[in-house]
């Protein structure tokens, strides 16, 4: 191989999760020179943030991404501080060029390549893949009064435990997994009301992970062969039937009520006109795709995404994006379902170079 400039790269990765170590697996295949470039202080990504008693709800032996199988546990499904081991060691086995912390600012175009910017310096590459995912970008929805709310809020990215709460009156706002795994730990302790938009889907107590991604995978094999196929319900934001969700159904908490529709000072009113007193929001509304460094290239559009043709941007040739979730590839957002995007990204950005250099 022919000897590299300093800091100028066949391809620059941003991000350090699961998405980036299964895109670095397959171009580590290709022999062309890369690098990542991860925001956080050691390896693991999201995961790195997630709640104390956060589990998967995949059996290990499917929640592995590219190359070496996550190893099994004991009983039950992996916990949080699991996945960040498996991943850690991931990394360390396959090791790849990881430089941390650096949080990219932003992506330049200049002659022939794109230029990646972070406070230590900048990387040169022929291509940039996207791996920022969206832990860094919660969303909380618009209410009125929430300036008037003088109770305590936070999202679920900077939920711990439940502890916090015990004697006080919460809302767990949101109706996917994160929303039910909170509210079964919170309403031990505290008195909670769980806030949806509309009543929560429960999956079967015998669907899991595997299941849902089974599903998936049909789904995206049918619309590749131009099929449409009837499924039983059951998507990714479905809520999964954990353990700990499964015994707030037995203590006869796992129940919703509708939106509250403004804040006061010291709680918040329902549509009927009644107020509730609340010491307490945990929002739990999701994500959206950590894209800021990506804004001087004009990219976004106005529902925050970038246009994307599978994972590479539509107006940008050197661009990839990977593992944001459904708009960047079936299931791509997860573990195992990362995989098939990866390997597909690594193979395009060899041909496109293969092809820009001939």
């Amino acid at each position: 191989m022919e000897a590299r400039p300093e800091n100028k790269w066949d391809v620059v990765i941003i991000g350090g999760g699961q998405a980036a170590l299964a895109t670095a697996y397959f171009l580590r295949r290709t022999g062309l020179s890369f690098v990542m470039l991860d925001a956080e202080d050691g390896p693991g990504g999201a995961w790195r943030h997630g709640w104390d008693s956060l589990r998967l709800f995949s059996p290990a032996t499917w929640s592995s991404i590219a190359g070496w199988m996550m190893p099994p546990v004991q009983e039950g499904y992996p916990k949080r501080d699991h996945v960040i081991d498996y991943l850690t060691r991931y990394e360390a086995r396959y090791q790849f060029p990881v430089e941390r912390p650096v949080r990219v600012t932003s992506v330049e175009r200049i002659n022939g390549a794109l230029r990646v910017h972070a406070e230590q310096g900048h990387w040169d590459a022929k291509a940039v893949v996207s791996a920022t995912g969206t832990w860094s970008n919660p969303h909380i929805p618009n209410y009125t009064g929430t300036e008037l709310f003088r109770g305590q809020q936070l999202h679920s990215a900077h939920y711990v435990e439940a502890q916090p709460f015990a004697g006080k009156r919460v809302l767990v706002v949101g109706g996917g997994n994160s929303g039910a795994q909170i509210l079964a730990e919170v309403s031990k302790v505290a008195d909670a009301t769980w806030v949806t938009p509309t009543e929560p889907l429960f999956l079967p107590d015998d669907v899991d992970g595997r299941v849902l991604f089974e599903r998936a995978t049909d789904r995206w094999k049918a619309l590749q062969e131009g099929r449409v196929i009837e499924q039983p319900v059951g998507g990714l934001g479905d809520v999964v039937m954990v353990p700990p969700v499964v015994e707030a159904r037995e203590r006869g908490v796992l129940h919703a009520v509708r939106p509250f529709t403004r804040f006061t000072r010291n709680g918040v009113v329902w549509p009927d006109g009644t107020e509730t007193m609340v010491d307490a929001v945990i929002w739990c509304t999701g994500f959206k795709p950590a894209l800021g460094h990506l804004t001087n290239l004009g990219l976004i559009n106005d529902e925050g995404r970038v246009e994307v043709e599978g994972t590479r941007a539509v107006h940008e040739p050197r661009l990839w994006l990977v593992g944001y979730g459904e708009w960047t590839g079936s299931a791509s957002a997860t573990l195992i379902g990362v995989t098939r995007t990866a390997r597909s990204t690594a193979t395009e950005i060899e041909q496109f170079l293969a092809t820009a250099e001939a």
